[in-house]
């Protein structure tokens, strides 16, 4: 059964393309099938540090959006698409011009949503919107991205959560990578992998800086793993 997981957050700066990163790694180190799917043409974080599974879609155009469904007809495999910041109106506008969450369903391909937050008001409401327009019709996970913020107080308290839980939604917690060791890693385009293990060469990481990316990638995939049903 295919998966598709789109990595969403409607506000720009939360993180999206950190957690879709993450999740592109966690699928490679299990040997887990996956198309991965950069909703930045442009400037997409997926095409860069990624580029060898990645492939850049306008959501803007539904015969490049309609890509996304093609991959997970393709084969029995996961899809992830990092959605740009501001994309939420391009991306209903193509679901409803197919009614392409009834056409998943039909067709047996599963489907989360990611919603990547750093727990502002901002973020928090954007959620509920999402949870809102949505529903049942997928599963839902709330990334908690401390890299971003590290109080989700108003989150927690919000009626968004009340609804994330009547859906039966999911929290998961991704914590911060040493900022100085995220910015080298982002610089030099790698990927987590190669952040964790090339340890020679100019675009190389010191070896504590290694073993902290090692030690974070385990801290997120302890939070993947407790999503049984919606991976």
């Amino acid at each position: 059964m295919s998966h598709i997981h789109f990595i969403g957050g409607e506000k720009g700066g939360v993180g999206k393309s950190v957690v879709a990163r993450v999740l592109a790694q966690w699928f490679i180190d299990r040997s887990a099938p996956f198309a991965a799917i950069d909703g930045d043409p442009e400037q997409g974080a997926l095409s860069r540090h990624y580029k060898e599974y990645t492939q850049p879609v306008d959501l803007t155009a539904s015969e490049s959006a309609d890509q996304i469904v093609d991959r997970a007809l393709g084969g029995e495999r996961r899809v992830l698409v990092d959605l740009p910041a501001q994309s939420s109106r391009s991306l209903n506008t193509w679901i409803a011009s197919a009614k392409v969450l009834e056409f998943a369903t039909e067709m047996g391909i599963g489907l989360t949503f990611w919603h990547v937050s750093d727990g502002g008001y901002a973020s928090t409401m954007e959620i509920q919107r999402a949870l809102e327009t949505f529903g049942n019709r997928l599963h839902h996970v709330v990334a908690k991205n401390f890299g971003r913020s590290k109080d989700f107080s108003l989150f927690d308290e919000s009626d968004a959560k009340k609804k994330l839980d009547e859906l039966s939604g999911k929290v998961v917690e991704i914590q911060e990578l040493e900022p100085t060791t995220m910015y080298r890693i982002d610089r030099f385009g790698l990927s987590f992998w190669a952040a964790a293990n090339v340890a020679e060469g100019g675009l190389a990481l010191r070896a504590l800086e290694r073993r902290r990316v090692r030690l974070w990638l385990d801290g997120c995939y302890s939070q993947f793993e407790r999503l049984v049903g919606v991976m």
